[in-house]
């Protein structure tokens, strides 16, 4: 069965399950998801660990024999299995197959990677493992659930902090929630089981939000003028390359294009241009304030900017890319002119 990062310490606390399935890209629910498992494993316990990684060229054969070894010091073993890649083959499945065929109560598995798709959701090996045990899945908290997070982390530590304090931390470590934990764990040892102030907030911590180009596209399209230029400072900071946005903004352009176009005959369909439901309203709100007419001025200065970026003869790329966002935002800009000084 599937359970939510935020419920998973209610859970293991009731038992411990033959096994558990822990996959995704944020590091710090997952960092705290395995803890937890290998406190409770150890307090259960599950002395004795053995630590396999599926890389290439991995005999699966010693996941068998971890499964069936007897051990000198413990009769009870953990055994975590890493998969790099998230896919452990076919010769893999296979063997996860039989090993959930046959895993003991004296066996406790963990298997955990990356960020993984629902074709690996879909196959046998998952489902089987995740009918006896559990899966949990691990992805960036943005928002409300981030918010809540927070908040569920500041109560843990015993800090009171308002609405627009818990706002804050969020603003800084925004898309880093390994930041936001460093950043709680400091407040709590700055200022203990207190009531802490905006103010100490600001005075204590350090901006420390990360973004990808993907969620600054989401960013621009819904409109939110002040986080995208946030966001564009954050990517300059830490030396993403503009093309990359360039290019990611010329994608966009032409999906807004497509769409614009499909509006004229009905309903859009959105699945039709692999646009799935969390991102409809990025687009929703997009095309509900651009026209033909600005979409052809943002076709313009996206050829232009493009071909100046080859060129390389843009003095401050991150002007320009702010340029071109506000365009996408719907602000008139053909006339002013930009300040590269």
């Amino acid at each position: 069965m599937q359970i939510y990062p935020n419920q998973f310490s209610q859970d293991i606390t009731k038992a411990l399950r033959p096994c558990y399935l822990v996959f995704g890209d944020e590091p710090q629910q997952k960092f705290d998801v395995i803890e937890q498992i290998r406190a409770k494993a150890k307090a259960n316990g599950f002395e004795e660990r053995t630590v396999l990684v599926a890389e290439t060229g991995f005999n699966w054969n010693q996941l068998i024999e971890a499964t069936q070894s007897m051990s000198l010091f413990s009769s009870q073993q953990f055994i975590e299995l890493e998969l790099p890649t998230g896919k452990p083959g076919t010769e893999g499945s296979k063997m996860l197959q039989e090993v959930a065929a046959s895993l003991s109560p004296d066996i406790l598995l963990l298997v955990h990677g990356p960020k993984i798709g629902k074709d690996v959701q879909r196959g046998k090996w998952f489902k089987v493992l995740d009918d006896i045990g559990a899966s949990v899945l691990c992805y960036p908290l943005e928002g409300k659930q981030l918010s809540a997070w927070l908040n569920q982390q500041l109560k843990a530590h015993q800090l009171s902090v308002s609405a627009a304090g818990v706002k804050m931390i969020a603003d800084f470590c925004e898309g880093n929630m390994l930041a936001a934990k460093q950043e709680i764990d400091k407040l709590a040892l700055l200022y203990p089981q207190q009531s802490i102030s905006e103010a100490q907030i600001e005075q204590a911590m350090v901006d420390q939000s990360r973004f990808n180009v993907f969620q600054l596209v989401d960013v621009m399209l819904s409109g939110d003028s002040i986080r995208c230029i946030k966001m564009l400072y954050r990517l300059e900071s830490e030396g993403l390359e503009p093309n990359i946005i360039i290019w990611a903004l010329i994608r966009e352009w032409e999906q807004l294009w497509k769409l614009k176009l499909a509006e004229q005959s009905g309903p859009i369909q959105w699945q039709k241009f692999g646009i799935w439901r969390n991102r409809q309203g990025y687009y929703q709100s997009a095309l509900s304030r651009l026209s033909f007419a600005q979409l052809e001025d943002i076709q313009h200065a996206l050829t232009q900017s493009d071909h100046a970026f080859k060129q390389n003869v843009i003095a401050r790329p991150y002007v320009e890319m702010c340029h071109l966002c506000m365009m996408f935002m719907g602000f008139d800009l053909r006339e002013t002119p930009l300040l590269q000084a």
